[in-house]
């Protein structure tokens, strides 16, 4: 089975090449496929060097338009038979590849969503507010889809490629998170959570995701749980 893994990347020119690295190591066939969502800080430079390696594709988005529309574009250029959404900014450790592989690979599951707060590895303390948040917006989007997630916001999140090639999916920026979980949830796929290692970074080492981004998300579930 061939594994297709999407980094969308906007600004993560300390990072980019560590991340490669540890998805190079992950002990499966897979491809990766980079998405450059018009960086300002060099990363586009050293993707330009990265696109001429063998096993990974680059695309580069002239403008930036934001994390969902990143992988909008990635998942159009996937070939693989699962599908891998890795951030591209260290907070998530390619390790728990097998972990999250397992279920699907099994033929258990359809799609994997890694959990922060269900054990697992290793995670860094960080803000209380964003934990809060998080909580918060887990717990709507559960009472919308029905479905019992600890962790709807996790960056980690793993599909059959033919099971989400077919759900349109229109946000920009990081409200992908809960629209993709409704979509799922509504088309009737076979969900699993499994625990993973969080190294969170603070803003001052490049953090991007901001309160605003938690009143969109609050619309994006209103949206697409009751709205569309």
């Amino acid at each position: 089975m061939k594994i297709s893994v999407i980094i969308p990347a906007y600004n993560e020119v300390n990072t980019i090449h560590n991340v490669v690295r540890k998805v190079q190591s992950a002990p499966f066939a897979k491809e990766i496929v980079i998405v450059d969502d018009a960086s300002k800080d060099g990363t586009t430079a050293h993707l330009q060097e990265m696109a001429r390696l063998d096993g990974i594709q680059v695309m580069f988005h002239k403008v930036n338009q934001g994390k969902g529309a990143a992988i909008r574009t990635g998942i159009q250029a996937a070939s693989g038979d699962v599908i891998i959404i890795q951030d591209a900014d260290l907070e998530y450790d390619p390790k728990d590849y097998p972990a999250l592989l397992e279920p699907i690979l099994d033929n258990r599951a359809d799609v994997v969503l890694g959990t922060r707060f269900a054990g697992g590895g290793a995670h860094r303390v960080l803000f209380f507010w964003h934990y809060v948040g998080n909580r918060f917006l887990t717990l709507l989007c559960n009472m919308v889809s029905n479905l019992n997630l600890t962790d709807m916001e996790c960056g980690y999140k793993v599909f059959r490629a033919s099971s989400i090639r077919d759900i349109t999916l229109l946000s920009n920026r990081f409200g992908f998170e809960p629209e993709i979980t409704l979509k799922v949830a509504r088309k009737g796929l076979r969900v699993y959570e499994v625990p993973v290692s969080y190294s969170g970074r603070s803003y001052a080492e490049g953090k991007k995701i901001t309160w605003k981004d938690g009143f969109a998300a609050i619309y994006t579930i209103l949206r697409f749980g009751f709205l569309s």
